[in-house]
């Protein structure tokens, strides 16, 4: 009797601490977020071999082809067209290897059609004040007009207004594609802002970071760390 008592009792207590652990799980990036991370700094650094391997794991995540072209298809307002349209040829790659050994990979849902009448301009200045939490102006802006138009209403309007990916995950692709390159710390700084105005939390974007010391450039993360401490001070 007194074992039977004994074994109930280790197992309510084993019970309740395995229920508080699940209830103080830590959260953070999912592993579809991690693997995002990687597509995005390997495509924006053009190390096509790297970015072969993480295309890969991304699709084996759980991330759809959709998402991924998406997130390719993003990253061309910050790396360019040049290191878009190779992370492209070489996503095609992986996907015909795959197919070629019998993986069926998910294509995903489309984004939703833009109404014609959408005003691209209104719309993307309207989505870059909610991300930045106000007003974007600046004597840059009045010096180059048209700089100010293109990111209103192409980056923010048409690229932002893509549901296909929510401004949260956009906003993991930049920073990481930001991180990964060189000369780029205001924006780097201004974007890690945006990160956590659309919901990313402090320590999800040091988990970025750890991502880059730990699988991509010690460097790079290093300088990221610098970066993101003086936008927390």
């Amino acid at each position: 009797m007194e074992n039977k008592l004994l074994i109930l009792l280790i197992s309510l207590f084993t019970f309740g601490f395995t229920s508080a652990a699940g209830i103080m799980k830590k959260e953070g990036l999912t592993e579809k977020e991690q693997k995002i991370v990687m597509i995005s700094a390997f495509t924006a650094d053009g190390n096509l071999e790297k970015l072969n391997k993480a295309l890969n794991e991304g699709l084996d995540a759980g991330l759809t082809v959709n998402e991924i072209k998406e997130v390719l298809v993003h990253l061309y307002a910050y790396s360019g067209f040049p290191r878009s349209l190779n992370g492209l040829a070489t996503f095609m790659e992986v996907l015909k290897d795959r197919e070629a050994r019998g993986i069926k990979d998910q294509d995903g849902r489309n984004s939703t059609p833009v109404p014609k009448d959408r005003d691209s301009v209104k719309y993307g200045t309207d989505v870059q004040t909610e991300l930045v939490g106000m007003p974007v102006t600046g004597e840059i802006y009045s010096f180059a007009p048209d700089i100010d138009e293109y990111l209103k209403g192409h980056l923010f309007g048409d690229i932002f207004g893509r549901d296909i990916l929510d401004y949260r995950t956009r906003e993991i692709v930049t920073i990481s594609a930001l991180t990964s390159m060189n000369g780029v710390n205001p924006q780097l700084a201004g974007h890690f802002n945006i990160g956590m105005n659309t919901g990313i939390t402090k320590e999800e974007i040091e988990e970025i970071i750890v991502i880059f010391k730990e699988k991509i450039n010690r460097k790079q993360a290093d300088n990221a760390e610098k970066v993101f401490e003086s936008v927390r001070k």
